[in-house]
């Protein structure tokens, strides 16, 4: 159903312009002062002054309650705003007071048609079909009942009606423009651009009719032509704002970007409000920022009332991490009203952004308390919980967030990413098909749709989204979405091509050149491979995370000494790039240099004092080197800082019990790291060998048999078992055990303590 928009700003404004104005016309009749207010209302709507207009309609309301037009004009002005929730709510008190307002009936099909869903688009044929009974001429009618049929899937009787209402009003510029785009759908561009040409011949002085035209070249392609068209729109109305608009937008798209600016600057210096920043708001996307918040200030210190103004500057400062200056606004915001809940969410992002997930919680759960129903309030503590890695919280207030408002395609994408990330692709794809019509054709929607698709193996939807994408616009995703599309079905060099593509749009795309790599690998042709990966790290030596994907490369490849030099490279290229130190460590430590593994791990943990892999590392070269208690110490840190680490876990419970005689201790992590992964013949090893030093060995035979009948086994996991057959008097399994383990590697430390027990047997 169609949502009401809260407009608070706009009846606070009414109301205390109304106390300046009742004195004045205390003499007037209710019908005179709604006259006057109805007619100044008008004036400011032909305007594009909607506040105003807004004010001037509630106004008139007010002084005749009984009256259903100035509810009709009030729904007017909140549809040329966009706010069409509130349209409907007046449109809908408009038909309280006077059921048989046929402009307002006809309104109400007209919106429930083009914005509802498909229970309003019956409802709006319903309510045509009423008026249609009483004026059956009416080309508004016809008009709306015809865009319910279109958008219902009855093509043929929407495009019979649209004809029908534009022989009952030929110069009805909104008839033509429809019945021109359902044309253009159904590929008859010819069709639509003779309509709109005709429209333009039926009112020569006329701007409106000539953008239409121009907007339809657009989308046919024939920019030169939709040029001209605005052009000659604007030398019927210098300040056309459609025209303006159509046209700084075809600048852009042509890349025309000195040109546009100027054209920018027009729009902005237009009455409308709306308009104000757009000027701004195109610097700022050009690249020009500075410049671009010098304006958004000024339009921020010139109406310190405007919320939206304050809104942009903030939005500016925080993309360009201008958190400091972001946060000195949002204060003096709270200064003023402690309770302004735009600024208590403009804050909380700044926490959140910071790290500062308590002050974040408290600032949106101050806002929940006054308004639990806000969507934007919900999505920032859903990104709190992600922030904290509470998932499933994460999930539900995401979910929250789009129940509230359906109409947040972005949230319903990441909820949709989200449940891919947790197997539920499924359930993505059918919260993707839940949005609106209008929202499946855009380019974002098609890609993750796409996503889902391939999650669930259906390669011939898949096919058709890409495809249908690709018709769009050629992106490097989408490039790279038609790539998997092909190999699945076994077409590597049209895949390959598509891969290739990709990189070529965007060269940092690491995922398309992992799979172009892939194209190469599987048909054993590493160095193919490698040789592309290492023509794409040349021409960008400042990528970090490239230049590790080809050290990676190399190093699978027995490429040591190429390898390392890579992981210089990515380094060089990010000094704070931990993947690239981890590397060059572990690098070290396959060349036996301890010293050097140490010491760049320890850089690691001064850039990130979290990071549990580095903590892992120095253990296990501490206990290489026989410091058992250092290498207690990094474990205990890891498993403090990633409880659910089962490298960490096994470490710990297997030097707390072989070398600290704490076995009770260890056994707590022992069993805990074979909960997490019950398949590691390591992990039940440890806890078989924990078992053993409590003396319980039995209970210890059973893991240690499970441990060594894997086949990845490792050859303690032999030794091991051997020692607990002695322990529990099987002697001559214990020696059988002992020579299998022994064959398998000699060297281990366990194999002099196994060796060492069973020569004390006689």
């Amino acid at each position: 159903m169609v949502k009401r928009i809260e407009s608070k700003v706009l009846w606070l404004c009414a109301a205390l312009l109304l106390g300046g104005l009742v004195l004045s016309g205390c003499a007037l009749t209710p019908a005179a002062k709604e006259a006057r207010f109805l007619a100044a209302g008008k004036k400011d709507l032909e305007k594009k002054n909607y506040a105003r207009a807004v004010i001037q309609f509630q106004n008139a309301a007010r002084a005749k309650k009984d009256d259903a037009e100035p509810y009709y004009q009030l729904a007017l002005a909140y549809i040329d705003m966009g706010d069409y929730g509130t349209a409907h709510a007046a449109l809908s008190k408009a038909l309280d007071v006077d059921p048989k307002h046929l402009p307002a009936r006809v309104k109400m099909a007209e919106l429930l048609a083009s914005v509802g869903d498909r229970t309003d688009m019956v409802e709006a044929k319903t309510i045509v079909q009423g008026v249609l009974a009483v004026a059956a001429g009416s080309a508004d009618a016809l008009n709306a009942l015809a865009i319910a049929e279109w958008r219902l899937g009855e093509g043929r009787n929407a495009e019979m009606d649209f004809i029908r209402a534009l022989n009952q009003a030929p110069q009805n510029l909104q008839v033509a423009s429809n019945l021109a785009k359902l044309k253009f759908i159904q590929k008859d561009a010819a069709g639509a651009e003779e309509i709109i040409k005709k429209a333009v011949a039926a009112s020569p002085k006329s701007a409106e009719p000539v953008v239409a035209l121009g907007e339809l070249y657009v989308a046919m392609g024939k920019l030169d032509a939709a040029e001209q068209a605005y052009r000659r729109a604007l030398q019927i109305d210098t300040n056309n704002d459609l025209a303006l608009l159509g046209l700084a937008d075809l600048f852009v798209r042509t890349k025309r970007l000195d040109q546009a600016e100027p054209v920018y600057r027009r729009i902005s210096a237009l009455p409308d409000r709306r308009f104000k920043s757009l000027h701004a708001v195109f610097l700022f996307g050009w690249g020009k920022r500075d410049q671009a918040l010098a304006e958004f200030k000024k339009l921020a210190h010139d109406d310190p009332s405007d919320r939206a103004a304050r809104t942009r500057l903030f939005e500016a400062y925080f993309a360009t991490n201008r958190l400091s200056e972001a946060e000195n606004l949002v204060t003096e915001a709270l200064k003023k009203n402690s309770k302004d809940r735009d600024a208590l969410l403009q804050r909380s992002r700044i926490y959140l952004a910071t790290g500062n997930y308590a002050e974040a919680r408290q600032d949106v759960t101050q806002v929940l308390r006054s308004q639990p129903d806000s969507a934007p309030a919900h999505y920032v503590m859903a990104r709190i919980h992600q922030g904290k890695g509470e998932m499933l919280s994460y999930r539900q207030e995401l979910s929250e967030a789009l129940r509230l408002d359906e109409r947040q395609l972005p949230v319903r994408l990441e909820l949709a990413r989200l449940l891919m990330t947790t197997n539920a692709a499924k359930t993505a794809l059918n919260l993707l098909d839940a949005a609106t019509d209008s929202e499946k054709g855009l380019l974002q929607f098609i890609v993750e749709r796409n996503w889902a698709l391939l999650s669930l193996g259906d390669t011939a939807a898949l096919r058709k989204g890409v495809d249908l994408g690709l018709a769009q616009k050629k992106t490097s995703e989408l490039l790279f979405q038609d790539g998997l599309c092909q190999m699945t079905q076994g077409k590597l060099p049209e895949a390959r091509a598509s891969f290739e593509d990709s990189l070529k749009m965007n060269p940092g795309n690491l995922q398309s050149l992992q799979m172009l790599v892939l194209t190469y690998t599987s048909q054993k042709q590493t160095a193919t491979a490698i040789q592309k990966v290492k023509e794409c790290a040349s021409q960008q030596p400042k990528s970090a995370r490239l230049q590790q994907y080809l050290g990676n490369l190399l190093l699978r490849a027995g490429e040591r000494a190429p390898a390392r030099a890579a992981f210089e490279a990515a380094k060089a290229a990010d000094p704070k790039f931990v993947s690239a130190h981890l590397s060059l460590a572990q690098s070290d430590v396959v060349d036996h240099k301890l010293d050097d593994a140490r010491n760049r791990l320890k850089v690691v943990l001064g850039m990130d004092n979290k990071n549990v892999t580095a903590r892992l590392w120095l253990g296990n070269i501490e206990e290489n080197l026989g410091n058992h208690q250092v290498a207690l110490k990094y474990y205990r840190e890891a498993v403090d800082f990633d409880p659910t680490n089962v490298q960490a876990l096994n470490n710990l419970a297997y030097l707390l019990a072989e070398y600290a005689q704490q076995p009770d201790e260890a056994l707590r992590y022992a069993q805990k790291a074979l909960e997490l992964n019950p398949d590691e013949p390591g992990v039940e090893d440890t806890l078989g060998w924990v078992l053993y030093h409590k003396g319980l060995y039995s209970a210890a035979l059973t893991h240690l048999e499970q441990a060594a009948s894997k086949k990845k086994g490792p050859a303690a996991s032999q030794y091991h078992l051997a020692m607990a057959y002695l322990k529990t008097g099987d002697v001559l399994r214990g020696r059988a055990t002992l020579q299998a383990a022994i064959k398998m590697d000699p060297n281990t430390p366990e194999a002099k303590m196994a060796r060492d027990q069973f020569a004390q047997v006689r």
